[in-house]
């Protein structure tokens, strides 16, 4: 034998309304944002003039439906490739030549979001999660800047991205491939 009063009624007319919100909002917070925002773009494997492996720059970039790239040369030993996600400066990639003798931990100090960074063992590169800085080969050397070294950096823009792996993945191959551009002859 049951007993269903007015409490019992009362309690089921309590719970099965919070049962449905609680299902309800399982369900749209699964449907609403915790997923990061997909990478619509396709990213070229040509980014101002240097060849990069696509996935490593992707991997440092936030998601959206379009990318653009730039060439900026904001003084007489520095270009640099901005790239934009729906038109929002995310990525930075850049090349710029320092005085001989400097340290890429010293470089680094010039950058935004190299505080701290974690310094390779051969001390070439230093990086976060959100930019690093990188010491091309001793043999990278051009008649227009003779007493000087080229450093490659790497900067997000305040896409959200913190990713010591991928900074520093693309931050390593960016270098290397800078090494191999006329950038060093």
């Amino acid at each position: 034998m049951s007993v269903r009063g007015p409490l019992h009624q009362r309690l089921i007319a309590t719970v099965v309304p919070l049962a449905a919100t609680v299902a309800l909002a399982a369900t749209l917070s699964a449907c609403s944002g915790d997923e990061p925002p997909k990478k619509a773009y396709t990213v070229p494997t040509s980014l101002c003039g240097i060849s990069v492996d696509p996935a490593l720059v992707k991997a440092a970039l936030p998601g959206g439906d379009s990318l653009t790239s730039a060439t900026v040369k904001p003084n007489g030993g520095t270009v640099r490739c901005n790239l934009s996600v729906d038109g929002k400066e995310a990525l930075s990639l850049a090349q710029t030549w320092w005085t001989q003798g400097q340290t890429t931990a010293t470089v680094s100090q010039g950058y935004a979001d190299t505080d701290n960074g974690t310094v390779s063992e051969d001390l070439r590169f230093v990086h976060t999660g959100k930019a690093g800085v990188g010491k091309t080969v001793s043999s990278c050397k051009v008649s227009r800047q003779p007493d000087q070294d080229l450093y490659t950096v790497v900067q997000t823009r305040d896409s959200g991205i913190d990713d010591p792996d991928a900074i520093e993945k693309l931050l390593t191959a960016y270098t290397k491939a800078v090494e191999e551009s006329p950038a060093c002859r």
